[in-house]
């Protein structure tokens, strides 16, 4: 069973910057694909960004120039680096793998706020 675990969120002003880290269980997270999605107070789940097992990554275009994702297979963590934050970052993020089975886990999300 893979279990998702967010940490990092938290409060910050406008032009600062957070890392979010997502902790996995289980022996499989160097072979998975690791997400984070973000959702927005009355608006739809969106994808940040995405990194595959051999690092290739991929971003919501308004976003690349900001955030940053990585993963480090030794501590089967993923992390989501956000710079420059702006009000409009400010969302719950929420960490996202599909197993090898098929099925999807999400993590319980960590909370970001950004005052302007």
């Amino acid at each position: 069973q893979v279990e998702l675990v967010e940490s990092g969120g938290g409060s910050v002003q406008a032009g600062g910057s957070l890392r979010l880290s997502c902790a996995t269980s289980g022996d499989i997270f160097r072979y998975i694909t690791m997400r984070w999605y973000r959702q927005a107070p009355g608006k739809q789940r969106e994808l940040v960004a995405s990194i595959t097992p051999g690092d290739v990554t991929t971003y919501a275009d308004s976003l690349k120039d900001r955030f940053t994702i990585s993963r480090d297979n030794a501590k089967n963590t993923a992390y989501l680096q956000m710079m420059s934050l702006k009000p409009e970052d400010t969302a719950v993020y929420y960490c996202n793998t599909r197993l090898p089975s098929g099925l999807q886990r999400w993590g319980q999300g960590t909370a970001v706020t950004v005052s302007s």
